[in-house]
């Protein structure tokens, strides 16, 4: 199965301010085209910090997808970084830098900083904005703004696809997770492809647990789900 690392740039995104759903988006969206991911990280706007997370990330995950820092303000750096990462120098995409003057004639300069990609670059072309994305090497760097970039990522999905999508079974329990630990170790031992988590919470009746399989295999799953129903539903009564 590819393994994927998804790698959020902002300092709002570290300091609470912004939400990070682009991060939660696409795990989703991975999964739905058979991709694991291993990784969810935040990390500053800094040059440095930016490309030792990609290097790292790159050499250990099949695809890196990271998103944020392609503006024009100086907080934007995720050009500069993933270029520091490759150890490739920053050029400017002729095509791409023609077509931004073209479409943002108010500050045409200001729009052809985008260009400004990394050697050997692949431009991702931006649906519903400026700058563009890239491909470099396993590393795909989309926007940050979340409409431009679930927009920018639908149009590379079908390349990312790996193979069966990650499906999921889901029940809720009134119990707390001590009184079923054993149930869940055993479907671990039992159902080896498929993968099993357990989430707690307490509402207004009392505690619940939230069951949750996972696998790329809907023969494995089934049988997971099966199996674990039958031996809470003895165990819970």
């Amino acid at each position: 199965m590819a393994s994927a690392a998804i790698v959020t740039i902002g300092n709002e995104l570290l300091s609470g301010d912004v939400e990070n759903t682009n991060g939660s988006w696409l795990a989703r969206r991975l999964e739905a085209a058979g991709v694991d991911v291993r990784l969810i990280a935040v990390v500053p706007d800094e040059i440095e910090e930016i490309a030792t997370t990609l290097r790292e990330q790159a050499d250990r995950a099949d695809l890196v997808v990271v998103t944020g820092g392609l503006g024009g303000t100086p907080d934007d750096v995720t050009r500069e970084a993933l270029a520091a990462a490759f150890g490739v120098e920053q050029i400017e995409y002729e095509e791409v830098g023609t077509d931004l003057r073209t479409r943002f004639r108010a500050d045409p300069e200001y729009a052809a900083r985008w260009a400004q990609l990394p050697a050997g670059s692949r431009p991702l072309a931006n649906p519903l904005g400026g700058a563009p994305g890239f491909l470099l090497e396993n590393v795909y760097v989309l926007p940050g703004l979340p409409a431009e970039m679930e927009a920018m990522y639908k149009t590379i999905e079908e390349e990312l696809r790996a193979g069966p999508p990650i499906d999921s079974w889901r029940r809720s329990y009134r119990t707390t997770e001590s009184q079923i630990v054993g149930i869940l170790t055993q479907a671990l031992e039992i159902h080896p492809r498929v993968r099993v988590g357990s989430y707690p919470s307490f509402g207004a009746n009392g505690p619940y647990v939230e069951v949750v399989l996972k696998s790329n295999d809907p023969d494995a799953l089934e049988a997971a789900a099966a199996w674990l129903t039958q031996a809470l539903e003895q165990r819970l009564g």
